[in-house]
């Protein structure tokens, strides 16, 4: 017999499915936490937290918003792919339990000189979540999405290395943040490869386009990913040998090409569709940025890696989270004028916060900017998405 999409569940909503209480975690900590360095960065605000201020910042944007968004989009991917039941009720209170603490242990961490016991809270979310998506995938026999249990054994592996720096055992937070970050970008290439080119080709054919549909899946496909792997492992473990540039120049130019065939430019009439090329466009664009700025005296590397953060893993994560919600809530799969405004901000903030190290005498302007408007699509998420997120699936 088919296995029902959703048990039987008497509790509130928000439990019922893992994509609700992630993606309205994930968006408010989003909304909160960049007001909340900005501060820091200016020197208005100390936060009690035993990491280096920057290293905290990468670290709650990539292990704090970064893995809660993962979770949520796994949580509803898995059940999918396996035909196993979600996990909804007091199992996933706890794990959002457990991500809530550890944002909480970070951020108090130089407290009562607590690193240790904030590492402890912090990984147990992690490991917890590795654990559940492990057995889920094994249980349901699901070999191809095996490669999701390495991405969340990256992202445990990154979040320990900020720890062990935390802890004084060794200076390796700067690799297991730059780990944190390549595995979401990797994710991206993944998941993307398969959501963008599939939804564009099903709008396309509800809107009666029939002509040009985007390319599948082929032997160039998996040299770009391929190509965007190698890259992105050699900046994690290697960002300043001299062959590094070259393969994120080439990585960049394979996804830009990648994308080129997925014919996006014919979605502009859905904000749904078109904000999924949007963002892995930003990440083709970031990793070209990136191998430039090791040419271009002018070009920071800090711009570059804010179009791959807030660019690429932020925009495709509300494209995800706006998507995921409507669809498995009963909604239209349509942009209405709220989530088109989210789209907007997310966007905006990304081109400001890429060109503030440019802005000269600008540069604090232009990081306002990105912070009010990256705060803002987040805040945005949340007021429109809340209801939706915590009440039950109208019936049809």
């Amino acid at each position: 017999m088919p296995v029902p999409r959703y048990r039987q569940f008497r509790g509130p909503a928000l439990f019922s499915a893992g994509f609700r209480p992630f993606f309205l975690c994930a968006a408010a900590w989003a909304a909160l936490a960049i007001p909340l360095w900005l501060f820091v960065f200016d020197g208005t605000v100390e936060v009690p937290t035993a990491l280096a201020p920057v290293t905290w910042h990468v670290h709650e944007m990539v292990f704090g918003y970064g893995a809660a968004a993962v979770a949520g989009f796994l949580l509803t991917a898995i059940p999918n792919w396996t035909g196993r039941l979600p996990l909804s009720g007091g199992r996933l209170i706890l794990l959002v339990l457990l991500w809530a603490c550890g944002r909480a242990a970070v951020l108090l961490s130089a407290w009562a000189a607590a690193p240790g016991i904030a590492a402890a809270v912090d990984l147990s979310f992690l490991a917890a979540f590795l654990a559940v998506v492990t057995r889920e995938i094994i249980a349901g026999r699901n070999w191809r999405n095996l490669p999701m249990v390495g991405a969340l054994g990256f992202l445990l592996l990154g979040s320990g290395l900020v720890h062990t720096e935390a802890l004084g055992w060794a200076a390796v937070a700067a690799a297991g943040n730059r780990l944190g970050i390549a595995t979401l970008l990797m994710l991206i290439s993944l998941v993307g490869g398969r959501i963008v080119p599939s939804f564009t080709r099903n709008w396309l054919a509800k809107a009666e386009l029939g002509a040009a549909q985007p390319a599948s899946f082929d032997a160039f496909d998996r040299f770009a990913l391929a190509l965007t792997a190698i890259a992105l492992a050699v900046w994690v473990i290697w960002p300043d040998t001299v062959v590094a540039p070259a393969l994120q120049l080439a990585a960049g130019l394979a996804l830009a090409a990648r994308l080129w065939r997925w014919r996006g430019g014919r979605t502009w009439r859905e904000p749904l569709v078109l904000v999924l090329h949007l963002g892995y466009g930003w990440l083709a664009l970031g990793l070209v940025l990136l191998g430039l700025s090791r040419f271009v005296p002018n070009l920071p590397p800090t711009a570059a890696l804010h179009a791959l953060t807030v660019g690429a893993v932020g925009t495709m994560t509300l494209a995800v989270m706006t998507r995921a919600s409507l669809g498995h809530t009963g909604r239209p799969l349509t942009a209405g004028p709220g989530t088109t405004a989210i789209y907007a901000l997310v966007t905006l903030a990304a081109l400001a916060r890429v060109l503030a190290p440019l802005g000269g005498s600008h540069y604090f302007l232009l990081l306002s900017i990105a912070g009010a408007a990256w705060s803002g699509a987040f805040g945005l998420f949340v007021v429109f998405y809340a209801a939706m997120l915590a009440q039950p699936r109208p019936k049809v």
